[in-house]
């Protein structure tokens, strides 16, 4: 099969790239403070978001977005992906923060009083699923919702929740039914930050610069009307947002790759030790052949994915493997990168510290590859066997 861009899609990525050459790459050690990106330096690359025609990309289109699809979005994330400049886990600078949940499965009046705010940027939203026995493997959830009239009361503890501390309202994953578990007994339920008994415990300091929560809900009580989609249906909304989360971690993946190739064929040819360039010894040519080889083969994957997702199909099995190889193959080019460097590449003078940073904690989080392959042995046995 051929997958060469359309057009139209080959037009964003050449403005992406432009874009992010000039005016990202230049400033981007100055981009942002810890987690956060200065408000300054947001408020200048959103204002040029808006001018390049690059606005709303997850907004739907019946609510005044430009509804991108997957593939579309996975280009954004490839070219955003070649610099540091952007926090890997929040919000980036082409719109406000949709949760697909929202987006997808919203009532008539969650999407007046929670996702048209959203969309306006008048509220953030925070999902809440991962806890301390349940982060790759949901079953082990404990959070509860139960009915008490025409209310819900949950309670547990959640952790890793990004975002927590600025959210002014959780899509939080719970169980409604203990005994039917991730098979139709998980719900998702809206609650409001400012809900009596929601507290943000502390933020965990990481290697990678993200303060994702660590929260408790003790007694929160919610109207039943907060549930989003039918009691029951919280897994499967959930996975949907995670599906794309994935091709998102494979798409960073490639941009990481670029990034890498890019820096270090550069430094390569302009590092002379003993008397030669480090481009005309095998050892470093080799890898950076292999990051190029790793780059085609994760493009065409992530590609393919993304457009069948966009064609309404199944990509569960493709998102396992878009994960787990794009960030292993990131985080190997990151760790490659910095070993053409030396000992300059363990400096903030360059970006690559950073990348590998960042590749590296990729492979834990959004489904460790360990727990992905599990689930894709089973595919590959059903299949095959």
């Amino acid at each position: 099969m051929d997958y060469q861009l359309p057009e139209e899609l080959r037009m964003l990525r050449e403005t992406l790239r432009r874009f992010i050459d000039n005016e990202v790459i230049p400033i981007e050690r100055e981009a942002y403070d810890g987690p956060e990106m200065v408000p300054d330096v947001r408020e200048k690359l959103e204002a040029r978001a808006k001018e390049l025609g690059i606005w709303g990309v997850d907004v739907p289109e019946s609510l005044g977005g430009l509804g991108m699809g997957l593939l579309a979005r996975a280009i954004i994330w490839e070219e955003t992906g070649r610099t540091i400049a952007f926090p890997r886990r929040k919000r980036w600078i082409f719109g406000p923060d949709v949760s697909p949940l929202l987006a997808g499965f919203a009532n008539e009046e969650q999407t007046e009083r929670y996702l048209k705010p959203c969309i306006e940027g008048k509220l953030k939203p925070g999902f809440a699923q991962t806890e301390p026995d349940a982060g790759g493997d949901p079953a082990g959830m404990k959070t509860n919702a139960v009915k008490d009239g025409d209310d819900y009361v949950i309670n547990g503890s959640k952790r890793f929740i990004t975002g927590a501390d600025t959210a002014d309202f959780f899509q939080v994953i719970c169980v409604t039914d203990p005994e039917k578990g991730t098979r139709g007994g998980i719900s998702c339920i809206i609650v409001d930050a400012d809900t009596p008994g929601v507290q943000i415990l502390r933020k965990q300091q990481t290697m990678m610069d993200d303060q994702p929560c660590e929260m408790a809900f003790d007694d929160v009580r919610v109207p039943q009307s907060n549930l989003v989609g039918n009691e029951g249906d919280g897994f499967r909304m959930a996975q949907t947002w995670i599906t794309m989360g994935r091709i998102r971690h494979g798409a960073i993946g490639i941009g990481t790759m670029e990034r890498c190739l890019e820096l270090g064929a550069s430094y390569a040819k302009d590092r002379v030790t003993f008397g030669k360039p480090l481009a005309d010894r095998q050892a470093i040519q080799w890898m950076l052949t292999d990051t190029y080889a790793d780059l085609h083969m994760m493009r065409l994957m992530i590609y393919s994915a993304a457009s069948k997702y966009d064609d309404g199909g199944d990509i569960r099995w493709e998102s396992y493997m878009c994960k787990y190889l794009g960030d292993r193959k990131a985080f190997e080019a990151a760790d490659r990168c910095m070993q053409i460097y030396g000992g300059m590449g363990l400096t903030t003078d360059f970006p690559i510290e950073k990348l590998w940073r960042d590749s590296r904690s990729f492979m834990i989080t959004e489904g460790p590859e360990e727990i992905l392959k599990h689930a894709l042995q089973r595919h590959v046995l059903n299949q095959y066997g």
